[in-house]
């Protein structure tokens, strides 16, 4: 995130895009409601499903999934006509913005809504919501990532931020919700196939001979990784051996026959992780760690914010941490890492990631800081870009619409997409170990039409059977107006109906992050 957590209650106007809020972060979403219920806050959702902030909502755009673009270029395209952006902002502090005009030209509201569904006179009410607010956040998860225009939507996204001036200001910005706890502390260390601690780039040759240095080696490689879907493909291939720590991809990678054919071709796997998952069980060694609460360290948040971790009990059996476990197989291969706790690897973290610099120990005791923090003096960064840019400038991009990979057919005539509910986290590998949240959500449920419903002859409590050209499943289904008549919704932490056995490996060319949220499938009442 760009900006901070807090300051969702006061922006004037909060642009909430791809993010079922409440389900997915219902602490985040609390502060957007307090900023709607004081009155401060005007809201603005879109999402193909009546999620329940659209009830907080002043303007609720409701696209056909694998739209985005073509909404926010239509938004563009009104602001810029009518003459409401930042001309002052964009003069000074951005270039290429000839193009960006050139780009979205074409969006008409009635070309808009022609490709997305949404009515003309909404779409410029959003519009202008947005762009003559004093300072209005842009907040985003996965719901607008997990295409394969991904990486275009959030340069789209960037640039209506960037075109009204919300980019470096209190209040406003550019907010990716992340999906897991700490993910952004993974990603700020370099769990990344072609990046190093602080995003530094591989495949510069200063950072790597600053690393290599750091950790007494020759040299480090200069070719970034693969991604996972990437992995799973070279499986048995390419790659032979694989080691997996806190991941399950048997439920959330995409085309799980696909995933479970390739885990299958190795010579050997290992799987690191506190749960016998459904991963786990096809592994050759099974490596058992500990839980948060089971070890020290921190956790970095979606907002930047740095916070240690500390130990509460005792991890079971014979359970280790990971960097204890990671240590030893190292130290057994040949290098020895030899660090006598999780503050010394915290000490060697930071002096190599310029971001971490000032975040130390002590004064995580007194509370979290967000990063950029570059000396033991600085108090942390509220938010980002305030007076420029890192790159200088902010770089409009021209981006155009393409549909998703896969399109509604005679054959698979609904467009499937896949979440996440309130009570079950992820794959499912914690919280469906706990009873009382499975007595709130014991079972798959997919929401359909009440339209769709009455045609198939389904009423909720009905099995149904989902099948796409990759697989098939049988789950219950939940008839109401959440989806539109043509689209149904599952969400993916069941195993006994996983819905990616439906979903396709088609990647973000970029990103190579897959399409999760948009495939085809059929829709039939089960024997």
């Amino acid at each position: 995130m760009t900006n901070s957590i807090e300051e969702f209650e006061n922006s004037d106007v909060v642009l909430l895009t791809g993010s079922n809020t409440t389900g997915m972060h219902p602490v985040i979403s609390s502060f957007i409601k307090r900023g709607v219920v004081s009155g401060k806050t005007k809201l603005i959702v879109v999402d193909p499903r009546k999620i329940d902030l659209v009830d907080f909502a002043e303007v609720w755009l409701r696209q056909k999934p694998g739209t985005d673009i073509a909404w926010l270029n239509g938004m563009m395209n009104v602001i810029i006509s009518e003459e409401l952006y930042d001309r002052n902002y964009v003069k000074e502090r951005t270039e290429d913005f000839d193009l960006l005009k050139n780009a979205v030209a074409s969006y008409t509201p009635e070309k808009v809504r022609e490709i997305t569904g949404i009515k003309e006179d909404e779409l410029i009410r959003a519009a202008r919501l947005y762009a003559q607010a004093p300072a209005a956040s842009i907040a985003y998860a996965m719901g607008i990532t997990q295409h394969t225009n991904g990486t275009d939507t959030v340069k789209c996204v960037a640039n209506l931020a960037m075109l009204c001036g919300n980019v470096g200001k209190e209040f406003g910005g550019v907010n990716p919700l992340r999906g897991q706890n700490n993910v952004q502390g993974a990603c700020d260390m370099g769990c990344l196939p072609n990046a190093l601690n602080a995003y530094q780039p591989v495949i510069d040759p200063k950072v790597r001979e600053k690393f290599a240095a750091a950790w007494g080696v020759d040299s480090i490689p200069d070719r970034p990784g693969l991604t996972v879907v990437e992995i799973i493909n070279a499986a048995g291939g390419k790659i032979k051996g694989l080691y997996i720590v806190g991941e399950n991809p048997m439920l959330s990678d995409p085309d799980q026959y696909h995933v479970k054919e390739s885990l299958d071709k190795l010579n050997f796997l290992v799987v690191q992780d506190i749960f016998l998952t459904e991963t786990a069980e096809l592994a050759d060694v099974v490596l058992p760690t500990a839980c948060f609460a089971e070890k020290e360290g921190t956790f970095s948040n979606t907002e930047r914010r740095v916070q240690r971790v500390r130990k509460a009990v005792e991890p079971p059996g014979e359970a280790r941490t990971d960097w204890e476990i990671i240590c030893e197989l190292s130290a057994r291969m040949g290098y020895a890492m030899d660090y006598p706790n999780a503050e010394a690897i915290f000490e060697e973290m930071r002096k190599l990631t310029p971001s971490y610099a000032g975040i130390t120990y002590e004064r995580l005791d007194k509370g979290g800081l967000q990063w950029p923090c570059p000396t033991e003096d600085h108090p942390g960064t509220k938010f980002l870009h305030k007076d420029k840019f890192t790159r200088g400038k902010g770089k409009f991009h021209a981006i155009r619409y393409a549909p998703p990979s896969e399109q509604p057919d005679a054959e698979y005539p609904f467009l499937l997409m896949t979440g996440r509910i309130l009570f079950h986290y992820h794959t499912g590998s914690m919280t469906r170990r706990s009873q009382a949240l499975n007595e709130c959500a014991p079972e798959c449920l997919v929401e359909i039409n009440r339209q769709d419903a009455a045609k198939l002859g389904v009423e909720s409590g009905d099995m149904v059977k989902l099948s796409s050209r990759r697989g098939a499943v049988t789950t219950r289904v939940a008839v109401g107006e959440s989806t539109e008549a043509g689209m149904v919704f599952m969400p993916f932490h069941y195993f006994e109906a996983a819905a990616n056995k439906l979903t396709i490996a088609a990647l973000d060319p970029v990103a190579k992050i897959p399409e999760y949220k948009v495939c085809s499938v059929r829709v039939e009442k089960a024997a």
